[in-house]
């Protein structure tokens, strides 16, 4: 079955680029162009697509606003949503993680960096191990979106290997490196990575990550 992708980005030569590296993989489809946050709400809604491309500035509805309301709400879409940046560190993202975002990637990437990161959402997984991406989640500790209760409560929701397992994902790491640092096989990792997303409520583990630093369960690194 191949994996559908919605394109959303205001600009033209944007959309045709990320379109011919879309169709040349085998296994992938274009299943919509969106200009707009509006249109891609629409479109989303309509053609379901496995992945959004969503640009994160974009006219009408921004693509943090169209996340948004992709993902929360009465009717949340199974589309999983990759944000496009050209920027780093933005509060823009942030957001859009908060929404509910799988990952971001940024507009220099390579055509097979997409590629992989499109495969690895589509999964069910989320983009997490880049080095950019963990201090972007230090960053939004430094402005949790709630006050924070210590992580009490989710470790009232975790067992103690499953809040050990989420400070290691919050951490980036992957669950061979947490394997290793825990001294467990990859496949038990794998299982309580499954259960803590379960009891958290959480689609992947960039959102675990960001229900621990929004918890204030993890602190950024030196505070």
């Amino acid at each position: 079955m191949n994996i559908r992708v919605l394109i959303a980005d205001d600009q033209a030569l944007i959309r045709s680029g990320l379109r011919a590296i879309i169709e040349s993989e085998p296994g992938m489809e274009v299943a919509g162009e969106a200009a707009d946050g509006a249109e891609a709400v629409e479109a989303v809604r309509r053609l379901r697509p496995h992945v959004a491309l969503m640009d994160i500035r974009m006219p009408r509805l921004d693509g943090v606003a169209a996340t948004r309301a992709l993902l929360r709400g009465a009717a949340p879409v199974p589309t999983r949503i990759l944000i496009l940046t050209t920027f780093h560190l933005d509060a823009y993202i942030t957001e859009a993680l908060r929404a509910g975002a799988s990952g971001f990637l940024l507009k220099e990437a390579t055509a097979g960096q997409l590629i992989e990161a499109v495969r690895v959402i589509a999964s069910g997984e989320a983009i997490l191990a880049p080095s950019v991406t963990r201090r972007l989640l230090e960053k939004m500790a430094e402005d949790p979106a709630s006050a924070g209760d210590g992580g009490q409560r989710i470790r009232d929701l975790l067992s103690a290997r499953e809040a050990d397992v989420l400070l290691l994902v919050a951490r980036g790491l992957s669950n061979a490196e947490i394997g290793a640092k825990l001294h467990l096989a990859e496949t038990t990792v794998k299982s309580h990575v499954q259960s803590m997303l379960g009891k958290l409520g959480v689609r992947d583990r960039l959102q675990a990550a960001v229900v621990a630093y929004d918890s204030g369960l993890v602190r950024p690194r030196g505070s």
